[in-house]
């Protein structure tokens, strides 16, 4: 049964639980000394640790613990003072030992919270934990038409990526947003993600897989307090998908339900090119995984005195910098949100550090930019411009040699990689015409094609000229210096402006 998302909001309250991975920037992995960097050939950084071999023993990454600690720290976290790993034992192809190493009854990091903000209402979402894990291998699937196992002839494995260290935070159930849970959950993400960076801890780029949300959903009817059966959407790798996903299965749950069916425990994967979802496999429960207490590692018992230290050392957090920011730029609270929703915040911080002001940088991330990202369907950070180029192009218009359209041409030259901004100027020559005699010619010929409005210059309506100016920028191509276009206009009319 088909229901539209407010059908489903007038009967139905969103429970939201949301599973973020985070993979850690460390350069070993969590239990062994190989490298994580990307792009090394496959299976190359690899040991006997990381691919599970008879007799191997694992060494916990002290960073990894580390950054644990700071993250449970900055989403005022309660700091175990022992903690133990455990082994989740599954079989999958990309799980080289047959189990993953994780924590289970016993996280290093619980009970705490993150405060959000949707259109100027404040979100607690409380933390239920946070803890250690290593990461799985790749799976690539060949010969099929999705990229998925479904079809596909045979699959290749990369185990470069098994072992790298990941942080695993989990929320309580989020009640209570209602019609805003797709904003809440993208707010939530966008927030984590935010902090993650601030910390240092990891880029968290979630188009390169540096973080994942998976998406926990149930519907219970309104007034009702037994929540539904859910479902959860996994490795959900963007902010905009994170939102969607929420949306999709708020409106798939209450079709089938109205319907008279039964919401069935999964894993469902998104589709980016829908915006839906499709049923993965049947979702497995804690005991389905044999838990236990992983052998070959001691717990780990942070000590009081170093957590206080790495507590003291946390850099300025996302919410507070924000607030600071918008008092320096001097933008509203309206601004300031729509600047986070965008993920325009580093962005535009590091190209005034490139040397542009506040408001060129603002201007240029917040609307040239953010159009292309929006109609690539891709974050702000993903786009092929550097902050250090969107502050060179910011030079150029402040210089004189750029005007705001010629600008947006360069920017789109960037993008679609023809170089740098000095480079695209001249490949396609964009540069403001200043030359004297190629901009007195051209304002003669504005002036000469057009004797109606010329006169009514003369005869004192300056504002005429206005024409006379657009006349110019259309027959250079828009790359005349307007305001010493128009000076000329007026020069040659004999009338003061």
């Amino acid at each position: 049964m088909t229901v539209t998302y407010e059908d489903a909001l007038a009967t139905y309250e969103p429970v939201l639980g949301l599973e973020v991975h985070v993979e850690l920037g460390t350069a070993t992995k969590m239990f062994c000394g190989c490298a994580t960097a990307l792009g090394a050939g496959a299976n190359t950084q690899t040991c006997p640790v990381c691919l599970g071999l008879p007799g191997a023993l694992p060494v916990v990454n002290e960073t990894g613990v580390e950054s644990a600690v700071k993250i449970g720290l900055a989403l005022n976290c309660e700091i175990a003072e022992w903690c133990r790993f455990a082994r989740k034992n599954y079989f999958y192809p990309d799980m080289p030992k047959n189990f993953q190493t994780s924590q289970y009854d016993e996280p290093i990091a619980y009970d705490g919270y993150l405060d959000i903000e949707v259109d100027g209402e404040v979100f607690r979402v409380e933390i239920e934990r946070a803890h250690m894990e290593e990461d799985t291998g790749k799976s690539t699937h060949v010969g099929g038409a999705t990229g998925r196992i479904h079809g596909a002839s045979h699959s290749l494995l990369d185990y470069n990526r098994a072992g790298i260290p990941l942080i695993e935070i989990v929320t309580k159930p989020i009640t209570g947003a209602g019609a805003k849970a797709p904003e809440v959950a993208k707010a939530y993400v966008a927030e984590l993600r935010e902090l993650i960076k601030a910390l240092g801890v990891s880029e968290a780029r979630m188009e390169q897989g540096q973080m994942r949300c998976d998406v926990n959903l149930s519907l219970m009817p309104v007034g009702a307090t037994v929540f539904g059966t859910r479902s959860e959407t996994k490795n959900v790798n963007s902010l905009r998908s994170v939102e969607r996903a929420v949306r999709s299965e708020v409106v798939r749950h209450a079709g089938v339900l109205d319907g008279g069916g039964k919401i069935v425990q999964e894993t469902r994967h998104f589709h980016e090119d829908t915006g839906t979802t499709t049923s993965g496999r049947t979702k497995e429960e804690a005991e389905d995984y044999r838990y236990f207490p992983e052998p070959d590692l001691v717990p780990v018992a942070p000590a009081r005195d170093w957590v206080e230290k790495l507590r003291a050392g946390l850099p300025e957090l996302p919410r507070l910098r924000r607030n600071r920011l918008r008092e320096e730029w001097g933008v509203s609270a309206h601004d300031m949100q729509s600047i986070l929703n965008a993920g325009a915040i580093g962005p535009i911080v590091a190209t005034m550090d490139a040397g542009a002001d506040a408001t060129a940088a603002r201007k240029w991330w917040m609307g040239e930019l953010a159009r292309r990202a929006n109609e690539d369907g891709v974050e702000l950070a993903a786009l092929a411009i550097t902050p250090e180029q969107v502050a060179r192009v910011a030079a150029l218009v402040a210089e004189g040699k750029l005007n705001d359209k010629l600008a947006r041409q360069v920017i789109t030259g960037v993008l679609d990689g023809e170089g740098a901004p000095d480079e695209v100027v001249d490949k396609r020559g964009l540069a403001i015409v200043k030359d004297e005699g190629a901009l007195g010619a051209a304002v003669d010929e504005a002036i000469a094609a057009n004797p109606a409005i010329a006169d009514k210059v003369r005869g004192g309506k300056v504002q005429a000229a206005g024409a006379l100016v657009g006349a110019v920028m259309k027959a250079t191509r828009g790359q005349a210096d307007a305001a010493r276009a128009r000076e000329l206009i007026m020069e040659k009319l004999g009338v003061a402006d």
